[in-house]
């Protein structure tokens, strides 16, 4: 079966319906992915990348696989269009909201005196554009200025606000579809949320610009700029002011609007080459601007608009390829496997379960603070939608349940010493069944049942006597590092063998 993927509809009134769209495409994706595996992206790259033995490799080679590894994975998503639909996407909100949301930043940055410092930063973003990016700031600011609130009323002022919001909830569901977050923020966050990001976001940004403008003009600061040694340093620290702002704005972002708990130093990663990857494109851009003297002679007036309209989409393209670093700098687990949903075949279903009940078992037996779902995934190393899919399986059926700590953690219902790795089994066999799918819906000949009948007897008598206790009772210390293995010998008895991940 083909793979289904859902154009990203661009009116920003429409969000609801994109939203559910894009699900139904997902689900209708997952259906085709579990029989048939898409052939992964370069595929000899990806074999050399991920061996199939699973063999772990430490020191420096082990951070430069890792490297290369996350180069692979942010390349596939660039050439297979799923980081451009979103940017596309993203420039047609830009343009509808880009006026009403300059004229919300501006209202509350007057209201700490510093609304003056707004044009020239919008200059030095449009600064790539060359004289055609002068041009296109005074044209914005025009209209920024012939804005009158009093004049809009009740329902122009909420569709103002509207179209701002929906640029960041734009912002925020490409996030969340790198992320693979299927859930959406509740309406009463999104409000608040979004507020926050534009009330609050302009206010940080333009402190820290007026913080270090008023640092580098001090007297100490221009005393030190007198000798040789520090007037380098400070030079040399001047240059790299405008990546530093632009890096903490990249990862203030990636931390807060993903729907989803965001470790800081992976945003900071994301944020920091995001911020290298947008200066250094600048500088290409401008060189191509310059060069680029027939689009004024074929578009005349409209060459402007065009050139502007490609640098919004390169910088979009540039934040969604930081906050992809990001995701695979926190979830490596999903580097090999693409922005598909993560489909499990039945016998890695298998022992995820097994895995899985043996790593909250060890934990009860050892006295150790339940597990979180966050936890398990890091000692087990599976993309954690597939890990959630299975816990909820085993949630359904009584076995194992939460505790109503945030985040939750994992704890067995039923006892494991009496509780058979056959019924475990059944369970994981059952899950995903729907209704009037069920077993009995299947017409099947009477071999078929027979052959049924053997495999269910197979498996009857090759569990026969095993408990759920004897997963964990020789189990060794189990690790949350990445590249740790603790797998028993294939000789070992079978109550000794400890089952972990590839």
């Amino acid at each position: 079966m083909t793979a289904v993927s859902f154009v990203e509809t661009p009116a920003p009134f429409d969000h609801y319906v994109y939203e559910a769209l894009n699900k139904f495409a997902y689900h209708i994706r997952s259906l085709g992915s579990r029989m048939q595996p898409e052939q992964p992206f370069a595929p000899y790259l990806a074999r050399r990348l991920w061996p199939a033995d699973g063999t772990s490799i430490a020191g420096w080679r082990g951070r430069s696989l890792g490297l290369l590894r996350l180069n692979y994975a942010v390349v596939r998503d660039v050439v297979e269009g799923r980081l451009a639909l979103h940017s596309a996407s993203l420039v047609y909100t830009t343009i509808l909201s880009l006026v009403p949301l300059f004229a919300l930043a501006i209202s509350v940055l007057k209201g700490f005196g510093v609304h003056y410092r707004f044009e020239p930063l919008l200059m030095s973003a449009l600064a790539p554009l060359g004289a055609q990016g002068t041009e296109v700031a005074d044209r914005l600011m025009q209209f920024v200025d012939k804005m009158e609130v009093g004049v809009l009323g009740a329902v122009g002022l909420a569709l103002l606000f509207y179209t701002a919001i929906s640029m960041v909830q734009k912002v925020e569901t490409a996030f969340n579809d790198i992320w693979h977050i299927r859930e959406t923020r509740p309406l009463a966050r999104k409000f608040t949320d979004y507020l926050s990001v534009l009330l609050i976001g302009p206010v940080l940004l333009f402190s820290a610009i007026a913080l270090a403008t008023s640092v580098i003009a001090s007297e100490p600061v221009r005393q030190l700029g007198e000798y040789g040694p520090t007037a380098t340093l400070l030079e040399i620290g001047g240059r790299l002011l405008p990546v530093l702002l632009v890096a903490g704005t990249l990862t203030f972002l990636y931390k807060f609007l993903p729907y989803t708990p965001v470790n800081i130093r992976s945003a900071a990663v994301g944020g920091i080459v995001a911020g290298l990857i947008w200066l250094l494109a600048g500088w290409g851009f401008a060189m191509f601007v310059s060069s680029a003297s027939s689009y004024t002679a074929i578009y005349s007036a409209f060459a402007a608009l065009i050139l502007f309209l490609l640098w919004v989409n390169v910088t979009w393209l540039i934040l969604l390829i930081g906050g992809s670093i990001a995701f695979y700098h926190q979830h490596p687990e999903y580097m090999p496997l693409g922005p598909g949903p993560a489909i499990l075949s039945n016998r890695c279903r298998e022992r995820l379960a097994l895995a899985a009940i043996q790593q909250i078992g060890a934990a009860q037996y050892a006295g150790e603070p339940p597990l979180t779902t966050s936890k398990l995934r890091r000692r087990l190393r599976v993309p954690e939608e597939a890990l959630q899919r299975m816990l909820t399986a085993l949630r359904e059926a009584n076995l194992v349940t939460t505790t109503a700590d945030a985040p939750p953690r994992w704890v067995g219902i039923r006892p494991f010493e009496a509780t058979e790795v056959k019924v475990l089994l059944d369970i994981v066999r059952r899950a995903g069944e729907q209704h009037g799918l069920d077993l009995s819906r299947i017409n099947a000949a009477a071999p078929v049942a027979a052959a049924e009948a053997r495999i269910s007897a197979a498996i009857d008598g090759a569990l026969d006597g095993w408990r759920l206790k004897d997963l964990v009772a020789q189990a060794q210390p189990a690790s949350d590092e990445p590249g740790t293995r603790t797998t028993a010998p294939a000789d070992a008895p079978r109550a000794e063998r400890t089952v972990h991940l590839r």
